[in-house]
């Protein structure tokens, strides 16, 4: 999770937290009403993401023409919580779970080929029900039917769903909509047509943990939203894409930085982190510009997991001390994968 994938609760030193520059020219991006702000000048960032002006100045006009105005969705509230689900005897515990107090931060983990084996096989676990989670994503389902329908597949498959117990959370997934920049705890909230969802499964498999979360749409969603997230996801791309053995860790952060070329902002207070049969250690990813000479090694497994908002803000926490939104209701993406350092480059370990 956010250190539950951006790591659960795990966070930086102050010593690590650097601000980022801001480009002297953004580029256009779609603003949540729809319409787009064009820039004196236009550069390609990315072949995927490529615009051209004079094409976005039409598509401008287009959406102007052609936008329906909807009901705008009211802050996020917390919704009622229900009692914490079973998990059957037989199923092996992370050794967390029953105590309130966050595990202290272990070192680093490096895995020989037995690790490597339950790592994918954890990993692999994840990714399936994520895929399963995604399918649940719809108008009026709520947050608390995806995590009792996550948890019976989880268990099911004789695993355990990490985040459970993990520092008192009482739920298997963590659910985080629209504004909710992450751990956002299931509840009685529904899901209304246009809606953003993060939705971060972690297993515990065999004595291993693995994770891996996304940003689902609900419904029909506007053109900004769509660029939203496909942004955020080209920043976790780019970030896996710098990872080999004997890189600094920094440059995940430097790459990450794509995100402020196209309008938007990364979120510093949480991080990723290093994974196997423990469910946090060492490294911590920083997602942002910093001065981190640490080197990545050979056999190690960490997640990626940057979380981006649609405007600067600041991040609440709400009194259940999971919960944390964005100061001003924008709106936040997250998308996560847990990786596998070799030599060459790095093993996408939640990608199926």
């Amino acid at each position: 999770m956010a250190g539950l994938g951006a790591g659960l609760g795990a966070r930086p030193s102050a010593a690590f937290e650097a601000s980022w520059f801001r480009p002297l020219a953004s580029p256009l991006r779609p603003t949540r009403s729809g319409k787009l702000i064009v820039p004196k000048r236009c550069f390609t960032v990315s072949s995927r993401l490529a615009w051209v002006e004079d094409e976005l100045m039409e598509m401008g006009k287009s959406q102007e023409q052609s936008s329906v105005k909807s009901k705008k969705r009211p802050p996020l509230r917390r919704g009622k919580v229900s009692p914490q689900l079973p998990v059957p005897e037989h199923i092996p515990r992370p050794s967390y779970v029953g105590s309130k107090e966050l595990p202290e931060l272990c070192k680093g983990q490096l895995h020989d080929a037995q690790g490597i084996a339950g790592m994918r096989a954890a990993c692999k676990l994840a990714a399936h029900v994520l895929d399963f989670a995604g399918t649940l994503v719809k108008p009026s389902v709520t947050t608390n039917e995806i995590d009792t329908a996550v948890h019976n597949m989880i268990i099911e498959a004789g695993a355990y769903p990490s985040p459970l117990g993990y520092r008192g959370f009482p739920k298997s997934i963590c659910t985080s909509v629209n504004e909710c920049v992450c751990h956002g705890i299931p509840d009685s909230t529904q899901l209304q047509n246009g809606d953003i969802i993060n939705i971060d499964v972690n297993v515990f498999l065999n004595g291993y943990h693995g994770g891996t979360s996304r940003t689902f749409t609900c419904g029909q969603v506007d053109d900004s939203i769509k660029h939203f997230l496909r942004a955020a996801e080209e920043c976790l791309e780019k970030g896996i894409s710098v990872c080999r053995d004997g890189v600094n860790y920094r440059k995940i952060g430097k790459k990450i930085r794509l995100a402020y070329f196209y309008g938007y902002y990364v979120v510093e207070r949480f991080v990723g982190h290093g994974i196997g049969t423990m469910y946090h250690s060492e490294p911590l990813i920083l997602h942002h510009a910093n001065e981190n000479s640490g080197r990545m090694v050979e056999g190690q497994i960490f997640t990626i997991e940057p979380i981006l908002t649609m405007e600067k803000t600041e991040c609440v926490t709400w009194e259940d001390g999971w919960t944390t939104v964005t100061a001003d209701g924008s709106w936040a993406a997250q998308f996560e994968h847990t990786i596998l350092v070799t030599k060459n480059g790095a093993e996408i370990l939640t990608k199926l």
